[in-house]
């Protein structure tokens, strides 16, 4: 077929676009659809996809004129009258879940083609990705440089970030591309106009990742489960922060954006691609065993957790969490007095959970406010956070 978009995806229903990143999303489903029945057609498709389409997405611009060169990135798509849009996605680094795929199991004939693929797009595309770029346009009809979004070019999407994170991961493991992006972007915290953001559960829509702060108002609720993996492996207490919240309220998780405050929805729409997701977050969750969380469960106490809401000119809490926790006395020496407080009005708070500084601790009837909070890690993982908390007094 003479089509450049021979072996791609329509966009939708009557769309006319092929796009790249659609064609590694379907690979892996085709490959497990031909396992489950053995039906060839399903393994064709993919094969289509990843060794005709792909490919083409790949080198056909250079040699067409479209990129002023060979960059190793894929366009992003082309339409089905052969016209092309340049600009190279940094989330098509997930479409090498189904070129791997392709290559170790269901087409190793080809297995040197996919390999050669996918090391000439991650040579390109990691400098991008390490730098929080979405994607790279290049000339001669781009600028030749890598963008973002937002009026200053400063915010990214949460979901092609994660995708990409997500296809490097399963590609080369924990390396330290993987480290620095998920690190970079776990570690924006809430801001004074969004108190209520909190990274563990999930994260935004839109991340200012130069000012470092959320730039909306809600999650976009399919990170959880496309970071799962990652965080199962190398984030523990998020994980399970993130899955006691999703539990709790996963009806409002279900729609497109709950909001930090309540997680009621942006938009009274349900979201397919979250439910989707999410189940695999649900489906292939185990609650993390370490040393710390087995001492929790011999030694620990019951405790309250309140996460902050508003922290301004009045201060509100979300609905408490039941957590386990060990609780000791302040030393006098780790902390400074304030005014009107005694040595007896502080406890340190040992927990799995990831406390934020102003969220609510209830303990034995007393409310503490968080002031500071200490993460200890061994081997670069979190194993548990520690809390200082000040008695709150005339609530």
């Amino acid at each position: 077929n003479l089509k450049k978009a021979y072996g791609g995806f329509k966009n939708s229903e009557t769309g006319t676009e092929h796009w790249s990143i659609d064609a590694g999303r379907c690979i892996p489903p085709l490959l497990k659809a031909y396992t489950l029945t053995n039906t060839v057609g399903y393994l064709d498709a993919a094969k289509l996809a990843g060794y005709t389409f792909l490919y083409n997405m790949q080198h056909k611009p250079s040699e067409l004129g479209v990129h002023d060169k060979y960059y190793g990135g894929f366009a992003r798509y082309v339409t089905i009258t052969d016209d092309w849009s340049q600009p190279m996605n940094v989330e098509d680094i997930y479409d090498f879940i189904g070129l791997k795929m392709l290559a170790e199991t269901y087409d190793t004939a080809n297995k040197t083609m996919y390999q050669t693929m996918m090391s000439d797009a991650v040579a390109f595309l990691r400098s991008g990705f390490e730098q929080l770029y979405l994607w790279f346009d290049p000339k001669p009809s781009g600028d030749g440089k890598w963008h973002r979004v937002g009026l200053s070019e400063t915010e990214v999407y949460d979901d092609p970030m994660s995708f990409a994170l997500l296809g490097l991961y399963i590609y080369e493991g924990w390396s330290l591309t993987s480290q620095r992006v998920y690190n970079c972007i776990q570690t924006i915290r809430a801001s004074a106009q969004y108190p209520a953001y909190h990274p563990s559960i999930c994260w935004p829509g839109y991340i200012d990742v130069v000012t470092r702060f959320p730039a909306c108002a809600y999650y976009d609720a399919i990170t959880s489960g496309i970071l799962w993996k990652i965080r199962a492996a190398h984030d523990k207490p998020s994980l399970a922060f993130s899955m006691q919240i999703i539990e709790k309220y996963q009806e409002l998780f279900m729609y497109w954006g709950p909001l930090f405050t309540d997680y009621s929805p942006v938009t009274e729409q349900k979201a397919m691609a979250n439910v989707s997701w999410l189940s695999q977050l649900f489906l292939n969750y185990h609650e993390p065993l370490t040393s710390f969380t087995r001492i929790l469960k011999s030694k620990g106490e019951n405790v309250l957790l309140y996460p902050i809401r508003q922290a301004a000119e009045s201060v509100s809490y979300g609905e408490p969490l039941d957590i386990l926790a060990i609780v000791s006395p302040t030393r006098i020496d780790e902390i400074f007095i304030e005014p009107g407080y005694m040595v007896n009005d502080y406890i340190t708070v040992y927990t799995f959970a990831p406390s934020r500084h102003h969220d609510k601790i209830r303990r034995k009837g007393e409310d503490y406010e968080v002031l500071g909070v200490q993460a200890f890690d061994f081997q670069g993982e979190t194993q548990f956070f520690k809390s200082t908390c000040r008695r709150l007094i005339g609530q």
